[in-house]
């Protein structure tokens, strides 16, 4: 099953993902930085080679301060911003909640356990993260940001549609065939970028009822195969517009979070917006580019919104 016959994963072969993808101890005991360690100065230098027209894009949504429907599923916070003016100037206040579905980010290794009271990443104690901060695999780790290669693979372009389907996600042979038919090598160190069409999905159901049951989210999105594929080829980072596909039948609700954050050690860039960098990829015919995303240096935090850039 799998990538290997082409067929979706089953409730047993995700289970023992977290067993045959697991990563702890790989490289050490107390390690922080999971499969960022991929990221060598080499692969750095790699990347920054591929800056040819010096062209940045910014992969981030607007940091939502409204309510978007429905809001009790996808982003029931809202950022806070008031803006300060005075007679000499102007300055503002943001309050932001940013994990969800809605505002771009990127999740720390604290982010998810192994289980419900289970373990971090690399067998640490879930009692390191406290109410005043995590005192393990925060953000914070991080301050130095992610500067790779990064491949855009642009699943629905491939498929000739606006968006990929709830009955056919993108699934780990998908990113394989388009590696190929774009002449591409996945690299280890790589940002995986995966576009599923997050922006024309909502354009074009604007009345599209998001719900988060047990048993997987109700959009379409990503299959878990796609493990498979970023576990064989030592990626650095997922990246994603829509998350985890829905109607996947498994015992999770966000299942690739499930296996990547706790298991493998694997940053999740969540909610970034692809439409202008696939358009620029699909002009220049190159889907490989510089990739930076510099988290806030928040001390013992979960995660960070980011801007996420692309530079061709």
């Amino acid at each position: 099953m799998g990538m290997a016959t082409r067929t979706p994963a089953t409730v047993e072969e995700f289970l023992g993902y977290k067993q045959r993808f697991n990563n702890w101890g790989r490289w050490g005991d107390h390690d922080q930085f999971g499969t960022l360690n991929f990221i060598t100065p080499e692969v750095r230098r790699g990347a920054s080679a591929l800056v040819r027209e010096g062209r940045a894009i910014s992969c981030a949504n607007p940091i939502q301060t409204r309510a978007v429907q429905p809001a009790e599923h996808r982003n029931n916070n809202p950022a806070d911003h008031q803006m300060r003016i005075s007679a000499t100037g102007s300055g503002d206040y943001i309050g932001l909640s940013f994990h969800g579905f809605v505002n771009t980010h990127i999740d720390a290794l604290c982010h998810r356990f192994t289980e419900a009271n289970g373990a971090l990443y690399n067998g640490k104690s879930i009692s390191l993260v406290t109410e005043t901060g995590a005192l393990s695999h925060s953000i914070d780790q991080w301050r130095d940001g992610v500067v790779t290669r990064g491949v855009l693979y642009d699943i629905p372009r491939m498929r000739g549609a606006d968006y990929v389907s709830l009955d056919r996600p993108v699934e780990g042979w998908d990113l394989e065939d388009f590696a190929r038919t774009h002449g591409i090598e996945p690299r280890a160190g790589d940002a995986v970028l995966i576009r599923s069409g997050d922006a024309p999905f909502w354009s074009a159901n604007p009345d599209f009822v998001f719900t988060r049951p047990n048993d997987g989210l109700s959009t379409p999105g990503v299959a878990v195969s796609a493990l498979e594929f970023l576990y064989e080829h030592d990626a650095a980072i997922l990246a994603w517009d829509l998350q985890e596909a829905g109607n996947h039948g498994l015992p999770a609700t966000v299942p690739l979070h499930e296996v990547t954050i706790p298991h493998m050690g694997m940053p999740m860039l969540d909610n970034a917006n692809f439409e202008r960098l696939a358009e620029a990829c699909a002009e220049t015919g190159r889907y490989e580019f510089l990739f930076t995303v510099a988290p806030l240096v928040v001390m013992g935090g979960t995660g960070s919104p980011v801007n996420p850039i692309a530079m061709l």
